[in-house]
């Protein structure tokens, strides 16, 4: 049976946080989000990580049978309507490459690994959105399962943005161990998260924002607990949330804990988030702090919608690398139109076009690395590319440039352990020889034929025979691309027309 088609205007995002997977169907209007359909698990990811940091295999079980649940849900979805990010324990775990295989299979869709600081603007994202649209500056704090998030922003924007290994379920598991709830192990915990805060205290002084607003599950839930006991109206107060640590204090364990306005599944990373929340507002001097309900799979969602709408995050990274790293404007907007021209004839009618994107990306960014050394400039390109912060971007797509970007010069057996799929492969071919084109810098004039094909056993570029006569040091530089390509198992044929 066939199953039907959900309409355009529905997206669909996926949160898998280390403490609660989250899944959420909204339906777009103008430029509006409103929310269809929700569904959440309580994985506790984070807890299922290992001493020697490896996801143990009862946690896996777990999580699957959640991804096989929220899979069903997204079929009929198609992949512009879908998007799936993974957060700290994620990005921690030896074994999540293999996790992510088996997830994706069950979900139908790829996930995405975001890097802290892509999370911490995303959140912002999803905070602001549901905040009145005034101009103060904020501070965002989200207290995940096994990071926070710091970020300052102001309307839809954000300046300033963090993320720190304090979580609500590493810091629960960590300092109040069987559920033993004393003075020593919340002075131990604030300390260490105190600790913790105090690396970044510096860029975010009250003097820097004018609101302070918690988002996600352990904001929501201390703010509720100290609503319905009387301990603060509204907002979080470091007076009610000392109040709310001496009743735990008197209750001595997590298995005694059972307050008014606490949910079940929030009683076992309670007094984890309390101290994360306590030393923030100690060390960042926060006197209150409202409660946003909008936050990271609502930011996804917003930065979905301006992909679709052509407002993409990754564009304005882009040209924000290009102006920082000096590029050399006139020869990447060369390279980026031989290689797509490139990418276009090779893949034909089945042209991928997210891989098309990262290529055009790629090739406008490859020569960043000169701004280190001319030597090597293709690995000190892709280093920066692999491990920057580059907002929009997920760590696949940052490792699919850096290898694009990696593969444009040089030696080429360094790529085997690189490329898997025959979609890089040709991306990497487009750029190597968009760069021999474009060799002098200048405008390329093209041979009259000129055709970039699939063989069976590789590939094959057919130049006119008089155009190589032409250009004797672009034709022997074909003949070393010639041997590049078969030191990796491919030939390259050139074929004169």
């Amino acid at each position: 049976m066939t199953t039907p088609l959900t309409p355009p205007d529905v997206l669909a995002t996926v949160d898998l946080g280390s403490n609660t997977f989250r899944l959420q169907v909204s339906r777009v209007v103008e430029d509006q989000l409103y929310p269809l359909d929700a569904m959440k698990e309580t994985v506790r990811l984070g807890a299922g990580l290992t001493a020697d940091k490896y996801l143990d295999d009862d946690t896996i079980e777990r999580a699957l049978a959640c991804m096989a649940r929220f899979g069903e849900r997204l079929r009929g979805f198609s992949p512009a309507q879908v998007r799936i990010v993974g957060t700290n324990t994620l990005r921690v775990a030896k074994n999540s490459a293999d996790f992510i295989t088996r997830a994706e299979a069950l979900l139908g869709f790829p996930i995405e690994i975001i890097a802290g600081r892509e999370e911490a603007r995303l959140i912002y994202i999803g905070a602001a959105h549901s905040l009145p649209a005034t101009k103060e500056r904020r501070l965002v704090v989200d207290i995940g399962g096994g990071s926070t998030e710091f970020i300052i922003g102001s309307q839809y924007k954000a300046h300033v943005t963090e993320s720190l290994p304090l979580g609500c379920v590493s810091y629960s598991l960590r300092f109040f161990k069987e559920g033993k709830l004393t003075k020593t192990n919340f002075a131990d915990a604030i300390l260490a998260a105190r600790n913790e805060i105090q690396r970044i205290a510096h860029d975010y002084t009250p003097d820097e924002w004018q609101l302070a607003v918690g988002t996600s599950g352990t904001a929501r839930s201390l703010r509720d607990i100290l609503e319905i006991n009387d301990w603060s109206s509204s907002d979080i107060t470091l007076d009610g949330m000392e109040k709310l640590r001496a009743e735990l204090l008197r209750r001595e364990n997590l298995k005694n804990v059972n307050l008014n306005g606490l949910k079940t599944d929030r009683v076992p990373v309670l007094p984890g988030g309390l101290a994360i929340m306590i030393a923030i507002f100690e060390e960042l001097g926060v006197s209150k702090m409202t409660v946003a309900e909008g936050a990271l799979r609502d930011g996804v969602l917003y930065d979905l919608l301006g992909r679709q709408r052509e407002k993409d995050m990754r564009e304005s990274t882009v040209l924000l690398f290009k102006r920082r790293y000096h590029v050399d404007a006139q020869q990447s907007e060369r390279v980026q139109g031989l290689a797509e021209r490139f990418y276009r004839m090779v893949a034909g009618e089945d042209v991928d076009q997210d891989m098309l994107k990262r290529l055009l990306w790629a090739a406008r960014l490859h020569e960043i690395g000169l701004t280190i050394a001319h030597t090597a400039y293709h690995k000190h390109s892709a280093y920066i590319l692999q491990n920057a912060d580059m907002p929009g971007f997920s760590k696949r797509e940052q490792a699919s440039l850096a290898t694009i970007v990696l593969g444009h010069r040089g030696d080429m057996g360094k790529m085997v352990q690189y490329v898997q799929d025959a979609a890089l492969w040709q991306a990497v071919v487009s750029l190597r020889l968009a760069v021999l084109f474009a060799r002098n810098r200048r405008a390329v004039v093209l041979p009259e034929k000129l055709d970039l094909k699939p063989s069976s056993s590789g590939f094959a570029l057919t130049v006119s025979a008089g155009w190589l006569k032409q250009n004797p040091l672009t034709a022997s530089a074909f003949r070393q691309e010639v041997g590049q390509w078969k030191n990796v198992g491919f030939q390259l044929e050139v074929v004169q027309a």
